[in-house]
Parts: C-alpha cells; structure tokens; sequence
C-alpha cells in the first residue's frame, strides 16, 4: 500500500501587527499585513487541491484552527502547539500518520507548486530534503520518516544563519539528505525592496 504524502503547511493567524514584525517595522503593519495575506493565499491556490498530497495548515495560535474566514473550509487544520519552531515542527513530524511528511512556511514568494512536487519525489529515494534559503535557514524540510528522526530540530539556532546547518548537524551519518533551489525570505524592508524589484521586471 502507497504511503499518502503529506503537506503541512506552518501559518500565522493573520493578524496586524502579528504577522512579518521585521518587515512590518520598514513598510508598516498593514503593508506586512497585505503581504503575508497575498504569498499565504496564492500557496495555498496552488497546492492545496493536488491529488498527489494531502495538503494541511499547522496553525498557530491553536485556537484559530477553528476560525474559517482566514483560510479555505476544505482544507484540514491542526494546531502548532507550543514551543519554538523546532519544537512545534517535530511534533507535527512525529504525531501525523504513516506516510512522508514536508513543512513548508507560508511567506515565501518565490515558492511554487513544483518546488513540493521535487521535494516529494526526493523523499522516494532520500531520507531528508531541504529547500535552503539564502539568510542560512530553509523554506522547506521534508522527512520519509522511516526510521522516525524526531530530534533534528534539537538545539537549531532559529532566524539565525546557522538554522540549516544546526539542523544538519542532528542528521545520522547515513541519511541521505536531498538539496532543492535556494529561495529568498523576505522578512526585512531591504528583502522586499529586491522581492517587488525582481517581480517587477
């Protein structure tokens, strides 16, 4: 039997002033607000409805699971739970159901449809696959889960640019580890004068 793929995706209740704080602090609260607003729903248009993944939203705060107006009805929530991101991101890793799982965050404009589909098709002959970002942390992690690896999100330097290589650090000699594009974040004013530029063009 085909284990189903999993795609969770991490997102923010999308409140201002709650949401891309560092950029909120170069272009305003709302501005930021448009924005995460803007990348969270054109990810979700392009992947949510693909018949090779289940896709599900990893929400936080929990209790905003239960809200609709913010994302698509049809598509399955859980909470993030507590902790820091590596702490929520494992217990998402060790908690779903038998079958490969990749965590993608939702404000990465760059990030496409494809980008899943390789990390997917990665994970059939890797153990591990990462979209590394260009600030040193990633956009993407996926994990077979066969054996189950939940503490390489032990002790990660997080919004650090040592987020992806602490991580790999927690990976076994014989995990085979996957590499996809290097995508940009864009958490500061700077990134998002580059990001409006580049799509500009």
């Amino acid at each position: 039997m085909r284990l189903r793929r999993q795609l969770v995706v991490f997102v923010k209740a999308p409140r201002i002033g709650t949401v891309k704080t560092r950029l909120a602090a170069g272009i305003g609260p709302v501005a930021a607000w448009r924005f995460y607003r803007g990348v969270t729903d054109g990810l979700l248009r392009t992947v949510a409805d693909e018949p090779r993944w289940q896709t599900l939203l990893a929400v936080t705060p929990d209790a905003f699971q239960r809200r609709g107006r913010y994302w698509p009805r049809r598509i399955a929530r859980i909470g993030q739970g507590r902790g820091d991101l590596g702490r929520r991101m494992g217990a998402v890793m060790a908690t779903r159901p038998p079958g490969p799982v990749v965590i993608v965050g939702s404000d990465i404009p760059e990030l496409r449809h494809r980008h899943v589909a390789e990390a997917f098709a990665a994970l059939e002959t890797c153990d591990a696959v990462f979209g590394p970002a260009a600030d040193g942390g990633y956009w993407l992690v996926g994990l077979k889960r066969r054996p189950l690896r939940p503490d390489i999100f032990r002790d990660v330097r997080w919004s650090t640019e040592h987020a992806l290589a602490d991580t790999l650090r927690n990976l076994s000699p014989d995990c085979r580890v996957a590499m996809l594009q290097t995508l940009n974040d864009v958490d500061t004013v700077d990134d998002y004068r580059r990001y409006i530029e580049a799509t500009s063009e």
